[in-house]
Parts: C-alpha cells; structure tokens; sequence
C-alpha cells in the first residue's frame, strides 16, 4: 500500500481523506494529536519532511493557515503574528522527489490548482480551500453548485442556514455531521478540512503513482 505523509495533520480530516483513497497515512504535527486516527509523530512537521519524506511515495502539507484567513485579517495586527511555512514546506517536499498537495485557505500563497467547497461533495457546506498539486492539477475539479443558502456566522448556526464551523460552533453534533467527521472535538473541527477533500486529492495522487508504475 502506498505511503502517504501527512504534514501539519491536526487531528487527521485530511488523513482520513487519504486512507479512503488507498494510502497507508503516517501524521506529524508539533502539537500532540490524541484523536490522530493513524499512525503519528510529534516533531516540527519541515525537519520531519526533510529527514523522512523520501521514505514516501505522496505527502501532503496543512500549512497554518492563521496568517492568511479572513477570521485573523478581521482583527487589526494579528494575521501578522503567525508563521508563513508554505515556502518552506514546498521546498522540502519538492527535494525529495515525490508527489504532494498543499492545502490552504483562500488567499495563501498557493497555486490555485483545485479550489474545493463542500457543496461540491453534497456537504451542508461551504468552507473553500485551495490545493496545490506539485506538477499540476490532474483531474478535472468537480462542479461548484451556486451558493444559494446563506451561510451563518462563524460558531452561530440557525437552520436554514449553511454551518460555519470556526469557533466556539454548536451544535457540535451538527458540527461533525456536516464535516463528515466524528471523532473530533470542536476546536480540532475548526482547524480541520472535511476527508471528502482529501479523497478527492488522493485519489488524483494516487493515479499519478499507478501511472507513474505502469
């Protein structure tokens, strides 16, 4: 079974994406992750990657996003205050030779080869990310439905409206039912990214190895 790196993995929306692709998923994150559904180290994620990530055949990197998310612009000197690891993390993975995605919010230094939404996977969602595929998008991204349903205000859903999972949100019930995850607690669920994402980009990586072998 192919090996996938899972930098910055939080608690493993992402991972969990990759498994349901076919990857075996080792995470790394400098935080500890006790809800991490796989196989994990605690180590900075970059001195991880440059001493390991060739012992793989795909990786992928959550850089934080903090720097550039709207929720930290909305509030005067803060987004400054965070690291910008995209760079780095991109020169590493790029030395070691494999195949990889970088996934962030709107407006991080990315490549915008596939911007993803959760109502194009029939999630009661919105939450935009961009990934970056090292060599170009591969697969065509699927269709973006119109946003027809307001979305709430971060943390304060209402029915009727599309949930916002950032903050203090509740209900957290409601909360893991529309991230397609249920094994998180609320503040791992607002820095998470649903795994039908990640299945998506895995299965995009994991083409391009079968091809790659063929």
């Amino acid at each position: 079974m192919p090996r996938l790196l899972d930098l910055f993995c939080g608690a493993g929306g992402a991972a969990m994406g990759y498994h349901r692709a076919g990857f075996e998923v080792v995470g790394v994150d400098i935080n500890p992750q006790p809800n991490y559904p796989f196989e994990f180290h605690r180590a900075d994620a970059i001195e991880y990657a440059r001493d390991h990530a060739r012992y793989f055949h795909a990786a992928h990197g959550s850089m934080p996003c903090q720097r550039f998310s709207d929720m930290s612009n909305c509030r005067p000197g803060l987004a400054g205050d965070y690291p910008d690891l995209v760079a780095a993390t991109r020169e590493v993975l790029d030395e070691a030779y494999i195949p990889y995605a970088l996934e962030n919010v709107p407006g991080a230094p990315l490549r915008e080869d596939h911007v993803l939404c959760g109502q194009m996977f029939g999630l009661e969602l919105y939450r935009h990310r961009i990934f970056e595929i090292n060599g170009g998008a591969l697969l065509s991204t699927p269709g973006h439905p119109k946003h027809t349903i307001p979305a709430s205000k971060a943390g304060h859903w209402r029915p009727g409206t599309i949930m916002s999972v950032a903050g203090h949100v509740s209900p957290i019930a409601k909360a893991r039912e529309v991230m397609g995850i249920d094994w998180m607690t609320r503040d791992e669920l607002a820095e998470s990214i649903p795994p039908a994402y990640a299945e998506f980009i895995g299965r995009e990586l994991m083409a391009h190895l079968e091809r790659v072998a063929a």
